[in-house]
């Protein structure tokens, strides 16, 4: 007697999930061909300028796509970024319970609303980060000339301690999606039940019955909603 599939929960959109990919790709070109100055190893990849040119061609797409978001998601854009800053007294007590969810532990847990307030940490970080990195970049590429050696030695510090920082929470933030099982919603747009009910239980609570009991076919026959 075969187990029944695990019913699915509608989390994310296409149009998020492609921009989300789309700026994990550009992200990692950056990466890359900025490590290409700094990275013995890699430095072949500067050799003829191949490096500042990879560099200059993933900046449109990384600097564009929030910006593309909020114009094609204005309502998610302004939730994520007004969720991402705004803390409530069962935010502050998950981060109680901090050190055991890094081990993969849930058990107590305060319910949480769409995103937990680790995921808002991460977001507000991200969000700052950002911020940071493409000011300094262009700062970088547009003062050349003008900055001075103060000024040049200064803009790449904070432009590469940003970089330094997007890395770092890149990493975490890979780390949580495999500890948690949490890829196939940025991959199909579902969810599970039982990891809605985990992470985000004030949010799975909010959703209508519909959303609620979305079945496991529902990833392929139906497109991806989010309240």
């Amino acid at each position: 007697m075969t187990s029944p599939a695990p019913r699915l929960v509608a989390r994310y959109r296409p149009a998020q999930r492609l921009i989300h990919w789309l700026g994990v790709g550009s992200f990692l070109l950056l990466l890359l061909s900025g490590l290409a100055l700094l990275f013995p190893p890699l430095a072949f990849l500067a050799a003829g300028g191949l490096s500042r040119l990879i560099h200059r061609l993933a900046v449109a797409p990384f600097v564009l796509l929030p910006i593309l978001y909020a114009l094609l998601l204005p309502r998610q854009a302004l939730e994520l970024v007004t969720e991402s800053f705004t803390y409530t007294r069962d935010d502050l007590e998950w981060f109680k319970h901090m050190p055991a969810y890094v081990l993969g532990r849930t058990k107590g847990l305060p319910p949480q609303g769409r995103l937990n307030a680790g995921q808002k940490i991460h977001h507000a970080s991200t969000f700052l980060m950002f911020v940071s990195v493409a000011a300094s970049g262009f700062v970088l590429w547009f003062g050349v000339g003008r900055l001075g050696p103060t000024g040049h030695a200064l803009a790449a510090m904070v432009h590469d301690l940003s970089m330094l920082g997007l890395s770092v929470l890149m990493i975490g933030h890979v780390y949580f999606t495999f500890l948690y099982d949490a890829l196939s919603g940025m991959v199909t747009g579902f969810v599970t039940e039982q990891y809605a009910r985990m992470e985000h239980l004030r949010w799975f609570e909010s959703l209508t019955p519909a959303e609620a009991a979305a079945p496991a076919s529902a990833a392929e026959t139906e497109p991806a909603k989010e309240p």
